[in-house]
């Protein structure tokens, strides 16, 4: 199977442009490729996870990456899949961010001895005379046509700003400047990106000719990807400091059953044929694939030695015995108590279970809160400070979220 055959076996390819010259190029090693990364914030989340496997895969079979990091088109904000305007970031906010990066993607990617390239659009976007660039680029765009995009529909019904409009023509000049520099001649993206990703392939074929190399290929369920990373508590994140090994693998652990077997293919380095003889599994050995899919992605981001930390702890969890050293714990003093007592509310805080007191006393009116192993009535429960004779508590949320109360 061709590399290229993989890539769509595992359901990662929507749609492409010339296809027959694609496949050339990605199955024997010829593809110069991009994928572009807006640094919103200081830390990937799992809804990047996608893009960052494929271009591991394809370097891989010899293919070369390149990173972008968007710190130019990060001072406009990408107005895809967008109802409002983006928090404007600074320009520190978006340097500290895109650096934050960069440590992540060295765990996918090799840059060792030029096999992959990380550049930041800053150094070519923000040293652009304006005027110029409407001669020399504006020229090759349709407002009309632009209009039609599906990456302003959204924003065009809440009012799109002039600064939003201009998002397309960055991201298609960015394809432009890499093919260029770099003889970059294929870019990756979702497929929310399809209206902005052909805006750079038809600006390299008005430029340059068109015998220029300029490819478009989009990724399968891509805004699927971007959900992905949220979850009802906020985003699953890549930087350990922001979402724990523990909880990663959880994350992963708890995806809804239908959603397993299509993760697996999609993101974990698995054969083929060993995801092919999962099909059809029910049961435990569902069970089993979800933990297959945690292991693999949390060692692919937490290393090996995480990952199996994470694996312990979790049966630990689900056997009934909740005594794991690796399961996320919240150390509570003296001083949190009075009277010999703590409010389970406070330990729901305190502990980052809930976000809010309000937040707390819902989950305790929904019956959702456990205290080794008992359900909390009501939202004016307290626990008892000899209830720590063996040094912890555990507070279970919900059916599948276990976390340690120390004293």
């Amino acid at each position: 199977m061709t590399i290229y055959d993989e890539l769509k076996a595992r359901g990662l390819i929507a749609q492409v442009t010339d296809e027959e010259e694609i496949k050339e190029l990605v199955n024997n090693g010829k593809a110069t490729f991009y994928i572009g990364f807006d640094p919103t914030a200081d830390s990937l989340h799992v809804g990047h996870f996608m893009a960052l496997c494929l271009m591991k895969r394809l370097q891989m079979a010899g293919n070369k990456p390149i990173a972008l990091l968007g710190g130019g088109t990060g001072m406009i904000g990408d107005p895809s899949g967008r109802s409002d305007l983006r928090k404007m970031l600074t320009v520190d906010d978006i340097k500290h961010n895109c650096e934050c990066f960069k440590k992540q993607m060295s765990r996918f990617i090799d840059f060792s001895e030029g096999k992959a390239l990380m550049v930041n659009n800053a150094d070519w976007l923000l040293g652009l005379n304006y005027v110029e660039l409407l001669r020399d680029v504006g020229t090759c765009f349709s407002v009309n046509k632009m209009l039609t995009a599906e990456c302003y529909k959204q924003r065009m019904e809440k009012g799109l700003s002039f600064l939003e409009f201009n998002y397309m023509i960055m991201q298609s000049y960015d394809f432009y400047v890499l093919h260029q520099k770099y003889g970059c001649n294929m870019q990756f993206g979702g497929d929310d990106q399809w209206s902005n990703m052909l805006g750079g392939t038809e600006l390299i074929r008005k430029k340059l000719g068109e015998d220029a190399y300029a490819m478009t290929i989009t990724l399968l369920l891509n805004s699927e990807g971007k959900k992905m990373g949220k979850t009802a508590s906020g985003a699953v994140w890549l930087d350990p400091e922001k979402t724990s090994p523990y909880d990663f693998y959880q994350y992963w652990r708890n995806v809804d059953d239908a959603d397993v077997l299509k993760c697996i293919k999609m993101l974990t380095f698995l054969p083929l044929e060993q995801i092919e003889e999962m099909d059809g599994w029910q049961g435990s050995q569902l069970n089993r694939a979800k933990e297959i899919l945690a292991y693999e992605l949390t060692a692919l981001v937490h290393g090996e030695e995480e990952a199996k930390k994470c694996e312990a702890a979790a049966k630990a969890v689900f056997s009934g015995t909740g005594e794991s050293a690796d399961m996320p714990s919240t150390a509570i003093s003296d001083d949190s108590f009075t009277d010999d007592k703590i409010s389970v509310i406070d330990i729901l805080v305190v502990s980052g279970l809930a976000s809010s007191r309000g937040e707390a006393r819902r989950l305790i009116e929904q019956g959702g809160i456990s205290v080794d192993g008992e359900k909390v009535a009501s939202v004016h429960s307290d626990v008892n400070k000899s209830s720590f004779e063996k040094g912890h508590i555990i507070i279970k949320k919900g059916k599948k979220v276990f976390h340690k109360i120390t004293l």
